[in-house]
């Protein structure tokens, strides 16, 4: 009975839900995703991000999202492209897009840097509305399952085209203070995305989010960060931070823990581990919105994976030229 009831509650809010972008608890680790300016902003050669999230297991079939990117820099632009696929709900609604980002970096001045990108690609989604059940399947005393739905669906898969903008301004406050703060758009195509006959415009996403390294003392540092998502009457606000100590300098072996507080929705906790040029993440969302009895405060599972390379870069050597008198 309860399957059923959330079944209904997602059938009616479907417009709503498909209305909305994916979202992330450890945003910080999928940075593409978060602002095309990221992409070749680090200091190594070439970085690979991953990310898996799975949530509401204890409602229903679980929501699954994965996602992949790489960035690199080249001729001193950023460049990446990022992949992400997401499978919700009994009738396996899919969404997969593909971006590509190019970004440029300009100096203010000595401490500052403004990024600016442009990020395009396209948006693909499929249903199976077979795998749905309508109330025109109920007669009045039972359900009957192969009774027709009534429901007329124009297309089972649609693909449209995507753009975003973005924007990141960097501040090297002194030497142990960096602040890093950016702003998206998204959706700006405002792709279509019902599967009748009327149109519903994705809506537009602005993102805001800033982030502050405070390195405490050499083996310590703390970042406090903040996300808003603004998306039609869609309002998220995510508060937290991390702390990373340096546990050894010789094996490069970096710990992280943090909390998060995703507001009217849920509490975070998120774990890290670094060595060398990979790091690895999970977290976990304990919820406590009103689908606390449908979700008995479990949220979303999260991983993330990152890995960067730095090419190889022989040694010059030095010749000491001899005077011709010797």
């Amino acid at each position: 009975m309860l399957r059923l009831f959330v079944c209904s509650i997602c059938l009616g809010t479907l417009p709503i839900l498909w209305a909305q972008d994916i979202h992330w608890t450890q945003f910080n680790q999928n940075p593409i995703y978060l602002n095309p300016a990221h992409a070749g902003n680090f200091n190594e050669d070439l970085r690979l991000t991953a990310n898996y999230r799975t949530q509401w297991r204890s409602v229903s079939i679980p929501f699954q999202t994965t996602a992949m990117a790489a960035d690199t820099k080249w001729k001193g632009y950023g460049l990446g492209a990022n992949l992400f696929h997401d499978q919700v709900g009994d009738g396996k609604f899919q969404t997969l897009e593909l971006q590509a980002s190019i970004a440029k970096g300009v100096n203010i001045n000595k401490n500052q840097q403004l990024r600016l990108a442009l990020q395009f690609g396209f948006n693909y989604r499929q249903l199976n509305s077979a795998a749905f059940y309508f109330d025109s399947q109920f007669n009045g005393y039972i359900f009957d399952p192969n009774a027709p739905t009534n429901e007329n669906f124009q297309a089972a898969s649609m693909i449209r085209p995507m753009l975003g903008l973005g924007a990141i301004h960097q501040y090297r406050i002194n030497h142990s203070l960096n602040l890093e703060q950016g702003l998206g758009f998204f959706n700006l195509t405002r792709p279509n995305q019902s599967f009748f006959l009327e149109d519903t415009k994705r809506d537009l996403r602005i993102n805001y989010f800033a982030s502050l390294n405070y390195d405490y003392y050499p083996q310590l540092t703390l970042q406090p960060s903040i996300q808003l998502n603004f998306q039609g009457p869609y309002r998220s606000v995510t508060l937290g931070g991390m702390a990373h100590y340096l546990f050894s300098e010789a094996k490069q072996i970096e710990l992280s823990a943090g909390l998060w507080w995703r507001v009217q929705d849920a509490f975070c906790i998120n774990f890290g581990y670094k060595k060398g040029p990979m790091y690895a993440g999970l977290s976990y969302d304990i919820n406590y919105s009103s689908l606390v009895p449908a979700s008995r405060g479990r949220g979303a599972f999260e991983l993330s994976f990152r890995y960067v390379f730095i090419r190889f870069k022989p040694p010059q050597k030095q010749y000491r030229i001899c005077p011709d008198f010797i």
